[in-house]
């Protein structure tokens, strides 16, 4: 079979949606990617895609896809790798011209190896064979989770004696908000520091309902916590990100903020709200989100490879 190859442009966001959502029903059972997202990812001011994206086409119909970037500045590189099954050839020829992207990107910025990371379900389209002998292996899991909510319910938590909690209304709050994800965030794996413009382009704040974030705090610490979540998703409202200063920890602050974003949510007639957890992580988010009723919908393996 012949395939042929090219980068990826704006253009192609709606084919790569596609692509993405078919490996969505055969992975998941049910296709979980929106169009924007797609377009955020091939918008980001650190990718040049006619370095950083591969397509391959067998025909007419794009079978393969993949992306890479740079949060680091060092030696951390990350890369997406979608492949439908029948196709593992293209898979394989994309894979190892991210490799070796990567290795050029990381020297570009001074290292002396690239250390790559590649998130794929559990039980993904990709034969895991041909990056376990490429070197590649599994160095952390997460879940998705997921949770139904009922407007009957989940109704707004009353806030304890001397606890405050407000939406995320101006641009201090904003700057807040990442303030506090920085500083919570900082003790995860693989985290990577992010400047406040890097941070909004993350989170793609022109696209972002900014009354969707919530900061929390207390009397005493002052602002404490934040829970940013979207609700631009077709499958599911989304909390994309929460956290709580190590200093307020165990004072019921995440807790509260779930049950907050479970309320808005469910106000807005959403019947399922999801998010992402490191089933390692050791502030014992994966114990807070079981309380609250989330369960696991599905599982994603990082993959590392160490190339030099």
């Amino acid at each position: 079979m012949s395939y042929v190859f090219r980068p990826a442009g704006l253009t192609d966001a709606v084919a790569i949606t596609e692509l993405l959502n078919e490996v969505d029903r055969i992975e998941i059972g049910r296709p979980e990617t929106d169009l924007h997202e797609v377009e955020a990812d091939l918008k980001r001011t650190d990718i040049a895609l006619e370095r950083d994206s591969w397509l391959a086409f067998d025909g007419d119909r794009l079978v393969a896809y993949g992306l890479l970037w740079d949060e680091s500045g060092g030696e951390r590189v990350d890369v997406d790798h979608y492949v439908l099954p029948d196709h593992q050839r293209a898979g394989a020829l994309i894979l190892d011209s991210m490799q070796a992207r990567a290795l050029d990107k990381a020297r570009e910025n001074g290292a002396a190896r690239a250390v790559v990371h590649l998130h794929l379900n559990t039980q993904p389209t990709l034969d895991t064979g041909l990056i376990e002998e490429r070197g590649w292996s599994v160095v952390r899991r997460y879940h998705v989770l997921q949770r139904s909510v009922d407007a009957a319910a989940d109704v707004v938590p009353e806030l304890p004696s001397g606890v405050r909690l407000r939406p995320c209304a101006n641009e201090a709050d904003r700057a807040r908000v990442h303030a506090l994800y920085q500083s919570s965030f900082a003790e995860h794996f693989d985290f990577q520091p992010r400047t406040y413009g890097q941070w909004l382009e993350d989170v793609d704040a022109d696209l972002l309902d900014w009354s969707l974030v919530w900061i929390v705090g207390t009397e005493e610490l002052g602002d404490a916590g934040f829970l940013l979540a979207r609700d631009d998703r077709a499958a599911m409202g989304w909390i994309r990100s929460i956290g709580v200063a190590r200093e307020a920890r165990g004072r019921g602050l995440g807790g509260l903020l779930l049950r907050h974003a479970f309320a808005a949510f469910a106000a807005r007639g959403r019947e399922t709200v999801g998010l992402g957890v490191d089933t390692a992580n050791a502030t014992g988010a994966p114990a807070l989100y079981a309380r609250h009723g989330m369960a696991v919908h599905y599982a994603v393996d990082t993959w590392e490879a160490v190339l030099k």
